[in-house]
């Protein structure tokens, strides 16, 4: 009459039946009150009314015991316990949830108004992973309904194990769990757990995600290569992974091609070239770990590059390499392999190098650098004297001795005068221009006589101009 809500009266009475244990008649309370959910994936437990009544009968147990002592369940739980058999889709656990009304009637209560989430937590709370499983194929529920329903409890329990040895139960090939196996490791990614990820792709058999994560745990957190020294047993696992995977795909292409949806595919060459770098990684970890324990490190950068960072980091690497030897001769040889695999810009980390002993103040080194760069053989005919043209254009202040070294190491006549320009050694390059063809040294000595005279040199200016 007064127009409220009879579904609060509903639940209230449809509560006091089942306290009262008359299963049957809350049930029919219930329909009038409680609904099934719109979206049966939605991340959620269904409404706080159904929620309620599982609360209740989960913390109602009342074994209904089998043969002798059967009279002690009434004809009503009996009833109901043999409708919910009915409507329940999904073999029921061994145990203790068959031969009980009360967990059956959760089933039935979570099964019409409960989501996919509300129905495969029932399960997992009562240790009925199979169940579980088997529901969310059978509903096609989503990777978030497995991630929060499933694979979270399962971990958090320590029941990793028992829940991977389910799946390959249920599929030994996994392939119909592929789309829940990649969002959990995306979730773990995203958490950090890269140890429980790593476990999960060993399962997996992804080879090469888990050759990825053995990347991540031999470089994270490295301050030092006598760190990474320790840690060179990650290379060795990245290398076992990426050959296991060669060996599959040799495998497979020689018979029918295998459905690995879900695991990271990569052509065989460039696992021969991840191969590789590893390989090269190890030598350049050896190097550097030796130098560093032997006390020849120089240099102190607050980050460490290895050679599975982008081009700039490799180039880091070779450049840390030239530079941190006992002579620059010694780790030259690793350095250009890096160079010459990866492809990079030799002239630069030849120029950083020099740069670098600049500022050291090893300039004797500087020339046994540029006797290494002509005699790799694949030097380009200037790329000497760029290098050291690349320095004097930052270091003004280079000893008159050893800048006169430098310079004289250069091959063209042409570098050598703009060398001398730079460092403002007029009278020199007015020498070097006077002995070039005449009509070109012409046009060097006018330029050396403007240089002369914008930088208040008369001497220089005078000659120049005697000559001219």
């Amino acid at each position: 009459k007064s127009g409220l809500d009879p579904g609060g009266a509903w639940h209230a009475w449809g509560m006091a039946c089942l306290k009262a244990g008359n299963l049957t008649s809350a049930r029919e309370k219930f329909t009038r009150c409680l609904k099934p959910p719109m979206d049966l994936n939605q991340l959620n437990h269904g409404s706080r009314l159904v929620q309620d009544v599982i609360q209740y009968l989960e913390s109602t147990v009342k074994p209904v015991l089998i043969a002798d002592d059967d009279y002690f369940a009434t004809l009503r739980e009996l009833e109901a316990t043999l409708r919910t058999r009915s409507l329940s889709l999904e073999m029921m656990c061994e145990g203790k949830i068959q031969h009980n009304s009360y967990y059956q009637e959760c089933l039935f209560y979570l099964h019409s108004y409960g989501t996919n989430l509300a129905i495969i937590s029932f399960y997992m709370r009562h240790d009925c992973m199979r169940e579980a499983l088997l529901h969310l194929l059978n509903k096609e529920s989503p990777s978030e309904v497995f991630i929060e329903g499933i694979f979270i409890p399962s971990y958090e329990s320590g029941k990793l194990h028992m829940l991977e040895n389910l799946l390959e139960t249920i599929d030994p090939g996994l392939e119909s769990w592929g789309v829940y196996l990649i969002a959990a490791c995306k979730y773990l990614q995203r958490k950090n757990y890269y140890h429980i990820l790593y476990e999960l792709q060993q399962f997996m058999k992804d080879h090469v995600r888990a050759a990825m994560t053995c990347i991540r745990f031999f470089t994270h957190g490295a301050k030092s290569y006598t760190e990474l020294g320790g840690k060179q047993a990650w290379l060795l696992k990245i290398k076992d992974h990426l050959k296991v995977y060669l060996q599959e795909v040799s495998r497979s292409s020689g018979r029918k091609k295998m459905a690995f949806t879900f695991r990271k595919k990569m052509s065989a060459t460039d696992v021969s070239r991840h191969i590789n770098t590893v390989d090269l990684q190890m030598e350049v970890t050896k190097f550097l770990h030796q130098c560093e324990s032997s006390g020849a490190s120089q240099m102190t950068d607050s980050s460490l590059p290895t050679l599975f960072g982008n081009n700039n980091m490799k180039m880091d690497v070779a450049c840390k390499v030239i530079l941190e030897g006992k002579n620059i001769e010694e780790g030259f040889g690793i350095a250009f392999r890096v160079l010459q695999d990866f492809q990079l810009e030799a002239t630069e980390v030849y120029s950083k190098v020099a740069k670098q002993l600049v500022k050291q103040q090893k300039y004797s080194e500087i020339q046994q650098l540029l006797k290494c760069v002509n005699e790799s053989g694949v030097a380009a005919k200037n790329d000497g004297d760029n290098i050291i043209l690349n320095c004097l254009n930052e270091f003004k202040n280079i000893p008159a001795e050893d800048l006169d070294n430098l310079i004289q190491d250069m091959d063209s006549d042409e570098n050598k005068i703009q060398a001398y320009m730079l460092c403002n050694k007029l009278r020199s390059a007015y020498l070097v221009s006077v002995r070039q063809e005449k009509g070109r040294a012409v046009q060097l000595v006018q330029h050396v006589r403007q240089l002369a005279e914008s930088s208040g040199d008369d001497v220089v200016k005078a000659i120049c101009a005697q000559w001219l």
